[in-house]
């Protein structure tokens, strides 16, 4: 058959993750064009990734008919649009999460998909990794008992972009770093979110208190489901200390461990150090394989037109958890979702 042909719309650090992945062979796919509207990354992009076609606007990349499918990793605030008009061209969408900054703007994507009868998959890497889809299973299978809390913690090593300390332009930590654990919370619990309760404060970004007094570099939230299950999520951005992703699920017969703060098992013992073992330096690290079984699942959908693994649904709930936890901040006080 013929390759599904890929552009990733986005040249930036998790853009350059799934273009690599299609450049160097996901099945059945290639690597045909890649969209950044800053000329001199288009053309990196391109150089490394060895092929030839860019585009400084998506709208171009739409027009080709080389292009099958695109990957949407550009800031969330534009999500919306992109999608949208991808699904009018006929284009199969992954998009990185966070789906969309508002459920409207989710729901027009998700009806757009619908109406054009093209695949939309959402950048949920999480529920590709092996360990997290391993904890799922024992989940399933009983292990623990019947689940009754579930915490998912992620923290970021990295200082967050100017534009993220805007919070009408990105949702705060709570869409760019923790929609991952809203989403992880969600599939473990099996369950909506019934009320969210969060609290936020800005500790390690003193550039962006005087710009923007909104924006959180730490947050905690407090959920409850509509069965019955509990659930906190503990965010941070800039930690310094290396990228931390770990989830704890505590049921009536045990606990279920998930995550590790290592970059590998080595333990160096000396004298002048003591005990020193190397931690995790970034995302980009731990979840590399999560990438390319995510991406490889994207065109098998395509290919054996079934439903992807991670939908626009999921995606929206996301996104309707992120916003409730912003009002939550904004207004001191829990919210029904």
């Amino acid at each position: 058959m013929e390759k599904i042909g890929v552009c990733v719309i986005g040249a930036g650090r998790a853009g350059m993750i799934h273009a690599r992945n299609f450049a160097r062979g996901v099945p059945n796919a290639k690597l045909v064009a890649v969209v950044d509207p800053y000329e001199e990354a288009a053309q990196k992009a391109v150089k490394e990734l060895e092929i030839e076609t860019y585009y400084l606007k998506y709208e171009d990349a739409l027009q080709d008919k080389n292009v099958d499918a695109v990957v949407v990793v550009s800031p969330t605030v534009y999500h919306r649009d992109i999608v949208v008009a991808a699904a009018q061209a006929g284009k199969h969408i992954l998009c990185e999460k966070p789906m969309a900054m508002t459920v409207e703007e989710c729901d027009e994507m998700n009806k757009a998909v619908e109406e054009n009868k093209v695949k939309l998959q959402i950048g949920f890497m999480r529920r590709f990794d092996k360990s997290f889809m391993y904890a799922k299973e024992r989940i399933d299978a009983g292990d623990i008992g019947d689940v009754v809390l579930v915490k998912s913690l992620t923290h970021g090593p990295s200082i967050p972009q100017r534009w993220q300390y805007d919070i009408a332009k990105s949702n705060g930590p709570l869409a760019e770093v923790n929609s991952h654990d809203i989403d992880t919370v969600r599939w473990y619990t099996g369950s909506e979110f019934k009320e969210v309760y969060a609290i936020a404060g800005n500790y390690r970004c003193p550039e962006a208190r005087a710009e923007f007094p909104d924006f959180y570099d730490n947050v905690a939230m407090v959920i409850s489901f509509d069965n019955g299950m509990q659930g906190f999520i503990d965010g941070a951005v800039s930690v310094r200390y290396g990228y931390d992703s770990r989830v704890e699920i505590i049921g009536t017969k045990g606990v279920l461990f998930v995550g590790r703060l290592r970059e590998n098992e080595v333990v160096v013992c000396s004298q002048d150090s003591g005990i020193v073992t190397p931690f995790m330096e970034t995302w980009r690290t731990l979840f590399i394989d999560a990438y390319r079984k995510e991406d490889e699942e994207f065109i098998e959908s395509i290919v054996e037109d079934k439903t992807p693994r991670v939908t626009g649904i999921d995606g929206k709930m996301a996104v309707k958890v992120v916003n409730a936890g912003n009002q939550s901040i904004r207004e001191k006080r829990p919210v029904q979702l």
